[in-house]
């Protein structure tokens, strides 16, 4: 027997499900059943589509037994099994990389936490909720030897070459629970078939449960026991039935069992193409985003089949990147079963469902949106959509031209003019008569840019202005140019119009804004202007008379031709070792009190300390750090003691 210590981050996490999570324990069987599962669709798979395992007859079934008396709940499978090598790589560490985003997400939320457990791939250990000590026998397919893990859930594991009775006659895994006093209600016939029902009916394989079944006499007096075994699932791909025999309570079940959690979707969709090409699709919208969405390393939500065999859940290319956040199915009837992930990549046949799948997605998207103009709970879905994914459809905005009009058309974004979310089409039927552009503002955050000093004279000109606090933004909207949708044009003719966006925080933006800087203002601050330009030198591109300023003295905007502060920031952030730097041009409000002070002064510190603190308070006032706070508080100290 070789005893091995566990990995860390499984050390920690069998502490947490042992002594915490306790709240919503009979999880532990939807996972054991969730893995046994997977290793039947593994072996499936290599049985029609790898030479070595095609002489491998099996019927995949998945059997649960228990003995009160012992206390014992046992799990097994014929799938493709694990030799000691296996089990060492499986049990004794976690591979994902989101384990530590696991520990990190765990709360005093324990029914939470638990519904994080399938989330992040390590549902075997939730069977330590349970029990105080687990064993596994397993046998690998196509070799000879049977294995066995055992472990009480502390700080190590046992691996050792099964004892002759305990070897197993064919491939497969055998998960023993020995139970804990509170875990003996899983010994239970009625308990384990409600499980099953809620959690893994969908599971493509029979279920089976054996169980002991009293008789009684004709008087009614026991007569002793009869062993019975009884499949206790469906069994049937829900994606493969027909949508008229199937009830939404049914679509949540489903869900909540690929999910790994208690949540109903948002939403979903079901689709059987069938024609030139021949598929069933089921996609869900989560109600929340998925804890990774944002991880390089995600977890892909979609699974593929093939002809009703798992293929893969792994693969990226079934979805957009920015449609990341779904969850369903794919089953097609044209791939064929070896299909291998690198033909998976340039396949025409999944390009053409993948492309049908997105615009298929897109749509419901838009008819969620059309929904939301009612109150209700309409509304409701919709924002809560928005809420949680209106970030990623931006991301596709960027990524997915071919798409790009009816992704314009469902982001949305806060707004100067009116309460909650906002769209491009909402904009223009609040512009002015006149109006030739639609205005935006890109920041840090919400609050920051509705005080920020360059919406004065458009809120003065009651011209609406989108805020755009995404970090993508500064990246995503510069890349549209312009928004476009038809329209009736005079002659009745339906007719494509452009509306340029314009960032409100960049030169150029401002020529709705009135008639050009008036000659006599401008040859009267021109010496002003000079004076803060030689004592700014090359801190800043450049200095100009303001028009956007009503009440603040400055404010920053970017060349049209550079990205902007906050792009430029973020670019740093991310490891743009290359990135120039980047220099804003200030502009100047020509009334204001603290910018008229310059025009009788020759004090040349004092100029200094003047402009060095109106280029350094426009920077804070966008949220931009400084790179010499000290000097600013010193020069503004000098300037408040004079």
């Amino acid at each position: 027997m070789a005893q091995h210590q566990f990995q860390t981050e499984v050390s920690r996490l069998l502490h947490l499900i042992i002594h915490s999570l306790y709240s919503n324990r009979e999880i532990f069987l939807r996972e054991l059943i969730s893995n046994a599962s997977d290793a039947l669709d593994k072996l499936k798979y290599l049985t029609v589509a790898e030479d070595a395992y095609k002489s491998i007859s099996f019927e995949p079934r998945i059997d649960i037994a228990f003995n009160k008396d012992a206390k014992t709940l046992t799990v097994s499978d014929n799938g493709i099994g694990m030799n000691g090598t296996d089990l060492e790589e499986s049990l004794g560490t976690i591979a994902r990389s989101g384990t530590k985003a696991f520990l990190e997400k765990l709360s005093a939320d324990a029914k939470k936490d638990s519904n994080l457990i399938g989330q992040f791939g390590v549902g075997f250990y939730s069977a330590f909720m349970a029990a105080d000590r687990i064993e596994v026998l397993s046998r690998k397919a196509g070799e000879e030897k049977t294995w066995q893990w055992s472990s009480e859930g502390q700080d190590s594991y046992d691996i050792e070459e099964a004892p002759g009775t305990a070897d197993r006659k064919e491939q497969g895994t055998t998960v023993i629970l020995h139970l804990t006093e509170e875990g003996l209600e899983y010994a239970n016939r009625w308990t384990i078939e409600d499980i099953v029902k809620r959690y893994s009916n969908h599971v493509a394989f029979p279920i089976f449960l054996t169980y002991d079944e009293k008789e009684y006499d004709d008087k009614g007096k026991e007569k002793g026991s009869k062993t019975k075994t009884d499949r206790i699932n469906s069994g049937q791909a829900i994606w493969c039935r027909s949508k008229q025999d199937l009830k939404e309570e049914d679509y949540i079940e489903f869900y909540k069992g690929i999910s790994y959690g208690d949540d109903a979707p948002l939403h979903y969709v079901h689709t059987k193409a069938e024609g030139t090409l021949e598929y069933s699709t089921l996609f869900y919208i989560p109600s929340k985003a998925p804890f990774d969405m944002y991880n390089v390393d995600y977890k892909p939500g979609v699974k593929l089949y093939v002809k009703r065999v798992f293929i893969t859940d792994d693969d990226k290319e079934l979805m957009p990147p920015y449609l990341r956040f779904i969850r369903g199915v794919i089953d097609s009837e044209d791939l064929p079963l070896n299909v291998s992930r690198e033909i998976l990549q340039q396949n025409k046949i999944l390009m053409n469902i993948k492309n049908a799948s997105v615009k298929k997605l897109l749509g419901e998207f838009k008819s969620l949106a059309d929904a939301a103009s009612a109150s209700g709970e309409n509304k409701k879905k919709w924002e809560t959509f928005i809420v949680n994914f209106n970030r990623p459809l931006k991301e596709g905005l960027y990524q997915d031209y071919a798409n790009r009009e009816a992704l314009q058309d469902l982001v949305r974004f806060k707004s100067t003019a009116v309460e909650g979310w906002t769209s491009f089409a909402d904009y223009l039927t609040r512009m002015k008569g006149d109006q030739k552009n639609i205005y935006y503002i890109t920041g840090g955050d919400e609050k920051t840019l509705r005080a920020s000093p360059l919406l004065e004279a458009y809120k003065a000109k009651d011209l609406e202005v989108l805020i755009m606090d995404d970090e993508i933004d500064d990246i995503v909207i510069p890349s549209l140019h312009s928004y476009h949708r038809e329209l009736p044009g005079t002659d009745g003719k339906m007719e494509t119009k452009h509306w340029d966006l314009k960032a409100v925080n960049r030169a150029g933006a401002d020529e709705e804004l009135g008639e050009k800087q008036d000659k006599q203002a401008e040859k009267e601050a021109k010496p002003v202007i000079e004076k803060i330009k030689k004592a700014l030198g090359d801190r800043v591109k450049d200095v100009k008379l303001s028009r956007r300023l009503h009440d603040s003295p400055s404010c920053i905007v970017a060349d049209e031709n550079d990205p902007s502060m906050q792009m430029a920031q973020m670019l740093k952030a991310m490891g743009q070792a290359e990135m120039p730097d980047i220099k804003p041009i200030l502009e100047v409000n020509g009334e204001h009190p603290i910018v008229l002070s310059l025009k009788n002064t020759g004090d040349e510190e004092r100029i200094a300390d003047i402009a060095g603190v109106l280029l350094d308070q426009a920077l804070l006032v966008e949220g931009i750090k400084l790179k010499d706070p000290a000097n600013f508080v010193r020069r503004l100290n000098r300037l408040l003691s004079a």
